[in-house]
């Protein structure tokens, strides 16, 4: 018997109560195990909350398979069970392993066609914008904590996380810590201490992080001489907040500091005259450092390597030439209308499966939230009746209602993950399609975020460009590449579905 693990995963205790519990994967793969004469050496499960970040068993297994050479599969529900990012698609691919998705009916293994691994690579991104997706549940509960003025997160340095009167966690000022916060903003009020030297002063204090006891650097001093929250408001996903925690700093002294700190600085920064397309992307292939650009007679830009590391003998490259060779690479990836059209149709019909679950869970929400709103009717005859009294009513009505919201969130929520997970797949297809297209047209600042998005690592050394592909652009210009391969003779194409649709291909 072949040997393999067993992987089964939920993201949240709500996920669990929605049908993905684990003794469900569980069962589910044991006996597809049995069926395909598999033998399971080892199981592993994570279970992931938002008290308790990462898949421990996710290691473990990858650790395990990477001593055992006999263990070569691994049996997980589907797509979204295995891979919570691209790192963790990159981390199993390099195992060469046999996989096995249950649900969808998929084997992908190191012979798989290079068409069947450009699919899955599209589903792994849809997967992981469908977990975005149920993740935004979280986000949406601090953000009505914070509408609230209720600080949603971790106490900063000079607070502690307390549980209020009405059982909501907020925060109040460290009786050990918070004076030592306030003399930090009186100090640099005084204009007499730069950054460096207020670190080094409260330090000789005494004053250091929680806990440890450990230096706070000039940055985390700075960071918190900006922050709004030590004088009562605070700045939440983008937006300001009057909060309703006790400051711990007069709102006069903490403006004083800020006009000090903008005073200091004002002639610290200083925009770029020049909007060079590939700044930041390229390192010199000869010494590892950045290339940098500079402008020559008033119009013609050149690149050459910043000479971080010492004097480099790779010489000036014209920004034409540059741009040249990574049109070159973007047009590796263009994929002709008759491909992008039938990987779009086969994408949608992969999509039944999941569109079916979405609506199965959203089906079950809708009961329960049915369920609840009868509960609370049916309480309400009981209060008109006198049966009940009015203090128990509004609880219990309070914390049904309560209920009745999380089940519309997570409604809205499968509602989206249901339309974007498609959604997601298309689109990358459909700038593989017009990338070159793109990317003549567009002004630098759009060209650099383009090639960032599409390319990682790149070098030029010798008037030659190196760049990796992220993921799936690199099944993308492989499978191009084997169109290419596959011009006959006469320069007549072959048909896009022998190279597209699965089955043996030789040339790989």
């Amino acid at each position: 018997m072949r040997a393999g693990v067993v992987y089964a995963r939920v993201s949240s205790k709500e996920q669990e109560k929605e049908g993905f519990s684990i003794p469900a994967q569980l069962k589910l793969l044991r006996d597809y195990a049995l069926a395909e004469d598999i033998r399971v050496v080892e199981e592993y499960v994570d279970v992931e909350t938002a008290k308790q970040a990462g898949r421990s068993s996710f290691g473990e297994m990858v650790d395990y398979l990477r001593k055992h050479a006999d263990a070569r599969i691994i049996l997980v529900e589907k797509t979204d069970r295995l891979y919570r990012n691209l790192k963790d698609w990159v981390t199993i691919d390099e195992l060469d392993l046999e996989i096995h998705f249950i649900k969808e009916n998929v084997v992908l293994s190191p012979n798989s066609r290079s068409s069947e691994k450009f699919m899955h690579g599209i589903k792994v991104l849809m997967a992981k914008n469908y977990i975005d997706n149920l993740s935004e549940e979280t986000r949406k509960g601090m953000l009505e904590k914070a509408e609230q003025g209720i600080w949603p997160s971790y106490a900063p340095l000079g607070y502690r996380n307390v549980t209020g009167p009405d059982g909501k966690k907020r925060i109040e000022p460290d009786p050990d810590l918070a004076a030592s916060v306030r003399r930090m903003f009186e100090l640099y009020a005084t204009g007499r201490y730069s950054i460096r030297e207020l670190a080094q002063t409260l330090r000789g204090e005494g004053f250091g992080f929680r806990g440890s006891n450990n230096r706070i650097p000039s940055s985390g001093v700075h960071k918190m001489l900006r922050n709004p929250l030590y004088m009562g408001d605070f700045v939440w996903d983008g937006r300001e907040y009057r909060g309703n925690h006790e400051p711990i700093v007069p709102r006069e002294l903490w403006e004083k500091v800020q006009q000090a700190m903008d005073q200091r600085f004002a002639n610290k920064s200083r925009k770029s005259k020049h909007n060079f397309a590939f700044i930041g992307l390229i390192q010199c292939g000869h010494c590892g450092c950045s290339l940098t650009a500079e402008i020559k007679k008033g119009r013609y830009i050149y690149y050459h390597c910043s000479g971080a590391k010492g004097k480099c003998d790779e010489p000036y490259t014209r920004e034409e030439v540059l741009e040249d060779k990574f049109g070159e690479l973007l047009k590796a990836i263009s994929l002709e209308p008759e491909v992008v059209e039938w990987v779009s149709r086969a994408l949608r019909e992969s999509h039944i499966d999941e569109k079916k679950h979405h609506e199965e869970v959203i089906g079950r929400l809708q009961t329960e939230y049915n369920r609840l709103q009868n509960r609370i009717d049916e309480m309400y005859v009981d209060k008109l009746d006198g049966r009940i009294d009015a203090a128990f009513f509004d609880r219990k009505s309070a914390e049904w209602r309560s209920e009745q919201d999380r089940c519309m969130r997570a409604i809205e929520e499968h509602q989206s993950a249901n339309q974007s997970y498609l959604e997601e797949g298309i689109q990358i297809l459909e700038l593989a399609r017009d990338a070159y297209r793109l990317f003549q047209k567009q002004e630098p600042r759009e060209k650099r975020r383009l090639l960032d998005f599409v390319l990682s690592n790149c070098t030029w050394q010798g008037g030659e460009l190196q760049a990796e592909y992220r993921q799936p652009f690199d099944l993308i210009a492989e499978n191009a590449a084997v169109a290419a391969k596959k011009k006959q003779p006469q320069g007549a194409a072959s048909s896009f579905s022998d190279i597209w649709l699965p089955g043996e291909d030789s040339n790989l």
